[in-house]
């Protein structure tokens, strides 16, 4: 018979720790509210230690969600797990998950504590935790390159107690599938009492093998998977949660286990992620990616044609993607657009959904065709961006062949109406020099980027930027079908996220 296999999504505590992918209160229930859709078990909502902005997040999922648990991150220092448990204990299912590294690299230069210091501060953290709720997750930092003798004297330790999950981390993206395989059943074999709580993996990218770790640990025995939404993360990202699923429900016998996924919800939430992170997913990235279903050999095309499975191994519909993309133009209604929203995995109010009309109504005048992409970017713009500090009223950009290009701008700066102007070598340098100076920000512009959101001439542009001020990095994103329009949406966007990260920074501790 399949065993349950846990699936703990932490897109919004380690996926957020990817430069520039800071996310506000309200985005985070956006996602979390879609995570529960998905049909996760678990969400890691934050590290509320790291600041008030993040405590307060943290509270806000786990008020917002109704039928998963929610974890909170801590050191394993009391301070940490207070914070962690005032800011999950209204949650159905609250968890805290405390930390502490094993490795004799971290324990020697990090906290510079001996093993048997390590040993007992562990014990220390799990048993006050442990007087918040049943529901306590213990993490060994660094455990792929930690003694495993040593391992698993901690992990029998803190599961007396009262640990109920014990994560194995491969915290720098070190190990190979076979030998992280083999620490799995060394650990499952040699704790003591492991038979009373859920061993979990939580798997970097570093080496291009975190998907495949993950696997590896499941096939041997481990039942929680710790991933997050398109492998976003600390430098090479973490474990991708598509991938670890369909692997699995397309190759069942790698191990006996299910998930409680809803499949046809991943591409959605991919979707819903990469927007309002701005970590835009690699055309080519397993699952979730553009081409991930299309087909430009000719060989490949008359095979598929004639039947699918020949270059599919995976239907499309089932990770959420549809065939037909053409469903609604500029004479559908509200309701129609509402269904399409719902099809697509948004569950929006009666007033999200009225702000989302007028856009959609304005945008089917300027496109005939409108996508799924047009309308997520819609979706993203006026809903996913709430609360934000700057926001744009009007822009207006000359330019020519004999004239220096130059921009005007008004703005609202915490609702207050401002104005100026700013010209620059061409349009769109001539539209951030305006911002700039009306803003007073001026950060450095790391990368520029602009594609179609989809096909044609009249397609709206999307164009994405990384802005960084001091030690701030921040992506910003936009999209209209005037692709100068676009770029002052997408560095207003960055500015916002710059805005939030000062006044809520990112703790960087991580495993």
């Amino acid at each position: 018979m399949s065993e349950r296999l846990y699936i703990f999504d932490t897109t919004l505590r380690d996926g957020e720790q990817s430069p520039g992918a800071t996310m506000n209160s309200a985005e985070k229930i956006r996602i979390a509210t879609q995570l529960e859709e998905l049909g996760v078990d678990i969400i890691e909502a934050g590290f509320p230690a790291a600041s008030e902005g993040d405590f307060e997040a943290v509270s806000l999922v786990a008020k917002a969600v109704k039928n998963i648990q929610v974890a909170g991150l801590c050191r394993a220092s009391k301070a940490d797990i207070d914070k962690a448990w005032g800011a999950v204990k209204l949650a159905k299912n609250p968890r805290i998950h405390t930390f502490l590294a094993t490795s004799p690299l971290h324990m020697k230069y990090k906290l510079q504590m001996s093993e048997e210091q390590v040993l007992e501060r562990a014990v220390e953290a799990v048993r006050y935790a442990k007087q918040f709720t049943d529901n306590v997750e213990f993490s060994a930092e660094d455990g792929s390159r930690s003694d495993r003798d040593f391992l698993c004297k901690v992990f029998s330790a803190v599961i007396e107690a009262g640990a109920t999950t014990l994560n194995l981390p491969d915290t720098v993206g070190y190990a190979v599938p076979h030998e992280f395989a083999d620490l799995v059943r060394y650990v499952m074999k040699n704790t003591k009492d492991m038979n009373k709580a859920i061993l979990s993996v939580h798997c970097h990218n570093d080496l291009g093998l975190a998907t495949a770790n993950t696997l590896a640990a499941i096939a041997a025995g481990a039942r929680q998977a710790e991933v997050t939404i398109n492998g976003i993360g600390e430098r090479a990202g973490n474990t991708a949660l598509e991938e670890v699923v369909m692997a699995l429900h397309t190759r069942p016998g790698l191990a006996p286990v299910k998930t409680g996924i809803d499949t046809t919800r991943i591409c959605p939430t991919s979707s819903l992620v990469s927007m309002i992170t701005g970590m835009i997913v690699q055309p080519n990235k397993a699952v979730v990616g553009a081409n991930a279903f299309a087909h430009e050999s000719g060989i490949h095309q008359d095979g598929v044609l004639k039947n699918p499975m020949t270059y599919e191994i995976m239907n499309p519909e089932l990770v959420g993607l549809s065939k037909n993309n053409l469903v609604i133009g500029k004479h559908s209604g509200r309701a129609a657009l509402r269904s399409k929203l719902e099809e697509m995995g948004y569950q929006l109010s009666d007033e999200e959904l009225k702000k989302v009309f007028v856009k959609f109504k304005a945008l089917a005048d300027k496109k005939k065709d409108i996508l799924d992409a047009d309308i997520e970017a819609l979706v993203n713009e006026d809903i996913m961006r709430g609360g934000e500090y700057y926001s744009l009223d009007y822009l207006h950009v000359g330019c020519g062949t004999t004239v220096t290009p130059v921009a005007h701008v008004k703005m609202k700066i915490e609702g207050e109406s401002v104005s100026g102007f700013g010209d620059g070598n061409g349009p769109i340098d001539a539209a951030f020099n305006a911002i700039t100076k009306v803003t007073g920000e001026k950060p450095e512009l790391l990368r520029f980027t602009v594609s179609a959101l989809t096909g044609g001439t009249d397609a709206q542009g999307e164009v994405t930027v990384r802005v960084k001020d001091g030690e701030f990095i921040s992506l910003g994103k936009g999209a209209d079908p005037d692709i100068v329009t676009a770029s002052a949406k997408a560095y207003i966007n960055g500015l916002n996220r710059l805005n939030h990260l000062k006044k809520n920074p990112v703790n960087k501790e991580s495993f």
